[in-house]
């Protein structure tokens, strides 16, 4: 192995990272760091350095980078690291050498008295390339990787003069208990997956002995642990292992074919893209087969591949066959690998984004019920919506409350009235505002745009029941934005305004997975009651979410931006409705101008926040627009804004193509002007990548900015064709559908030949999904690995569902059959 120019150690079948990336601020463990290793093509190991516990949570201590080295001469990375409260400094050091590597666990000084038999090195293995295959230890012990955990679980020891931790941490491990699992195995030397040539791994300790855990007995999201405890007394080399891969000799990983699952219209441009290991010799041709009534394939075309573009770790090769026109099913086979079938059909996106309206967001709304057949998705949940958040308070989802509450209640009292619509965020439970603005705002454009009409839901609010595949003669999109609405007017009556989010108080509660309905009692909390006391609707369990209620401009436009795009939708169905969210978000808008609120920094946010408050401001001006037909406070503030905004064209501005028709003929000279910039900018970007979309290059899959592109670019498309092709919007579709890195598995849960099935939905402890969720995607293990695991849901950057990335699905999937029709 050799030592790369991007600093991992590397040969042809295997690889190993060390601290290319840290621990999350915020999440900390997110199993994308420390020790890492890929064999044949996936990464099997991560987050190997010293640890605490032998099968450590999230939120669990974990040591502090101080340095590393990546040493080419010696063929060695090292990472200096520290446990400054325990006054802990150490070294990990990965060097090659004949087979594999050795790793070593080099101390400053001995363990204190208060590590010792505490402190161990850990490194985790993936569930899902070990489940069910075979182990080997000392080579005369064998057995099988459980399918579920279930090893005796036993006290661990806590020191009184530990580090104090952070109060939701504290409560949380009293809450769970100091328990930790006994081994399955221990011993000196282990193989893994002894059956399995592609996973097939040996590990070697030199010193003390190993230990194989299973880290699911405390979190559904838990890896298999392999773990040396560092002896007490020693520094250097207090662990050495040697890991062994059993590498494929000339093993090259095969071609992956990225094609949309869900097919191509006849009349419109068709291309794979070919992702290749860059050692692979394969042909300079690829085949497109017909499948016949009889079972059979019949070859109908065959064609070149463009020149391989290397990107990241493997090489692209652009697939165009276009010339297959005639309706059918079709493969495509190259390389030895045939893809999964998939149509060519006029109506291949007309079936796309259904399940995401009918089945997905269905399935996240709150404050009622979900039945789908003999299937209960979940119950009523949250009846005891919510409780002010105190002030002062640092949460571990990332919200935070200052000193000031902005609202008339004081901290721990019962906020009456937001028990009623929203939608869960995400693969958890709360309602985050802003994902509510987002969902109304696009179900809003696409009702209005497209004239949707499906139907496969019954709503019943006084109820509180909603019932799928069962239709009630109102359209799903306008009963969807009814719910989204009620959570943002119950918000404004309850405190005067809009805030970030209501969230579970405790991470006992976070961390729930299954019916939200159970995730709280139902019950409004009473500090009368005892514990376990209860009073007809009120109990003494603490356990109601918390209302985070600081007020922010951002949020006022946003509710302004929201409450005004859903007024039109409404007419017709819910007339006072309608005139409620249109006469509130006329207020909001007028109170903001005269009374400006203080902005504040949305968590994680990148954008400078003048710029941020801009673009909401921008957006409710726009929508108002809309919805007053032209009214001339609006039309003014667009005109003033628009020099400013169009700076970030693709974030805000280009929404103004929506309000053409209320401006006079110099913005729209204005508005082409700056979207055919726009257009000249924008292709330099995306030549950038094999896709032609809009790279995922952070921390969490990009699935949602290809999405925008494809809606922004499909409105753009209508004002400008001669500027915007259609083919950007296509481009996005095919994109989510399965054109895209790792895999070709669609990313829309259910829809496509090949999907993604293992996601992190709130039922993801089932190893399940939901369909019409739409997952983020790949991301890039730095620094060049792109990964997003078919098979193991529990990974959230790759995996969960977001309501206002499949609201936002359903907008740029009919924006696609617009085109294609």
């Amino acid at each position: 192995m050799k030592v790369t120019e991007s600093g991992y150690l590397d040969t042809q079948g295997f690889s190993v990272i060390l601290y290319q990336s840290t621990f999350h601020p915020i999440f900390l463990d997110q199993k994308t760091t420390a020790m890492e290793m890929i064999l044949h093509g996936q990464r099997i190991a991560t987050n190997g350095d010293v640890r605490l516990l032998a099968t450590p949570e999230q939120w669990d201590q974990v040591a502090q980078l101080k340095g590393k080295q990546a040493d080419k001469e010696n063929n060695r990375l090292t990472a200096t690291l520290s446990y400054p409260d325990y006054q802990l400094d150490y070294r990990v050091e990965v060097t090659a050498e004949p087979g594999g590597v050795r790793v070593s666990v080099n101390l400053d000084k001995p363990l204190s008295e208060k590590l010792a038999g505490r402190a161990g090195f850990n490194l985790e293995f993936l569930p899902s390339a070990y489940i069910g295959k075979s182990y080997a230890l000392d080579g005369k012990t064998f057995g099988v990787f459980p399918r579920s955990p279930g090893d005796p679980m036993e006290k661990v020891a806590t020191s009184a003069d530990d580090p104090k931790r952070l109060p939701y941490q504290r409560e949380w491990d009293e809450a769970r208990g100091y328990l930790q699992p006994r081994p399955i195995v221990t011993g000196q030397s282990i193989t893994m997956a002894v059956e399995d040539p592609l996973y097939r791994i040996t590990v070697q300790s030199e010193n003390g002995p190993l230990g194989l855990y299973d880290g699911r007995n405390r979190a559904q999201n838990g890896w298999f642990v392999l773990r040396s405890m560092i002896p007490a007394g020693k520094t250097e080399g207090a662990v050495v292992w040697h890991i062994r891969p059993d590498v494929m000799p000339n093993w090259t990983r095969p071609p992956m074919i990225a094609h949309s699952q869900a097919g191509y219209p006849p009349n419109f441009p068709k291309s794979a893209i070919l992702e290749l290991d860059p050692k692979f010799k394969g042909p300079g041709t690829a085949k497109v087969m017909r499948l016949s009534e009889d079972g059979t394939y019949k070859q109908v075309f065959e064609g070149p591949i463009a020149a391989r573009v290397p990107w990241l770790r493997y090489e692209y090769a652009k697939f165009d066959f276009s010339p297959v026109k005639d309706p059918g099913l079709y493969v495509i086979e190259y390389g030895g690998q045939r893809t999964e079938l998939f149509p060519i059909g006029k109506d291949v996106y007309s079936k796309s984004w259904q399940p995401s309206l009918d089945t997905y967001l269905a399935v996240a709304m709150d404050h009622v019920s979900v039945r789908e057949g003999y299937r209960l998705w979940h119950g009523v949940s949250h009846l005891d919506d919510a409780r002010q958040a105190p002030p002062n308070q640092q949460h571990f989802d990332g919200w935070s409350m200052g000193p000031n509450l902005d609202s008339p209640y004081k901290p721990g009292d019962h906020i009456p009235g937001l028990n009623v619509g929203g939608w869960y965020d995400a693969g958890d439970f709360d309602i985050q505002t802003r994902s509510q603005f987002s969902v109304i705002q696009d179900l809003a454009l696409a009702h209005r745009e497209f004239g949707l009409k499906w139907d496969e839901l019954t709503v019943d609010w006084k109820a509180r029941s909603v019932e799928l595949h069962r239709p009630d003669g109102v359209s799903d999109t306008v009963q969807q934005v009814k719910h989204g609405v009620l959570q943002v007017l119950a918000q404004i009556k309850a405190v005067g305004h809009t805030f970030p989010v209501i969230e579970e108080p405790t991470l006992r509660q976070y961390t729930h997975l299954g019916d939200g309905a159970s995730k709280t009692d139902g019950r409004i909390y009473s500090e009368k009651l005892g514990p376990h006391e209860v009073d007809g609707n009120f109990s003494g369990n603490p356990d109601d979410r918390w209302a985070f209620t600081t007020k922010s401009a951002g949020m006022q436009y946003g509710a302004a931006a929201s409450l005004a795009a859903a007024a039109p939708v409404l007419r017709g169905f819910d007339d006072a409705l309608a005139k409620e969210c249109l006469d509130t978000a006329v207020k909001i808008w007028e109170d903001e101008h005269a009374n400006p609120t203080p902005s504040v920094s949305r968590p994680g946010s990148f954008t400078p926040p003048a710029a941020m408050l801009a673009g909401e401001e921008w957006n409710a001006a726009v929508q108002l627009l809309i919805a007053t037909n032209g009214g001339e406070a609006y039309r003014k503030r667009v005109m003033e804004m628009f020099p400013t905004v169009s700076q970030r064209f693709g974030f805000g501005a280009w929404s103004a193509v929506h309000i053409l028709p209320f401006m006079d003929g110099e913005f729209k000279k204005q508005f082409e002007a700056a979207t055919k910039t726009y257009v000249e900018q924008l292709d330099k970007e995306l030549a950038a990548t094999p896709f032609g979309v809009p790279p995922s290059r952070g921390t969490w899959g990009g699935s949602a900015a290809v999405i925008d592109l494809g809606v922004r670019m499909y409105f753009l498309h209508k004002a400008f064709p001669e500027i915007v092709s259609k083919d950007y919007t296509l481009r996005a579709a095919n994109y989510i559908l399965g054109t895209h890195p790792v895999s070709s598995t669609s990313y829309v849960s259910a829809v496509g030949t090949s999907s993604k099935l293992k996601a992190y939905g709130n039922n993801r402890a089932d190893g399940s999904f939901i369909p019409g969720g739409v997952i983020p995607g790949y991301i890039v293990i730095r620094p060049d690995f792109p990964e997003c695991i078919d098979d193991f849901g529990f990974l959230w950057f790759e995996n969960e569902y977001i309501v206002g990335v499949a609201s936002r699905w359903i907008l740029a999937a009919n924006a696609a059959d617009a085109l294609v029709r």
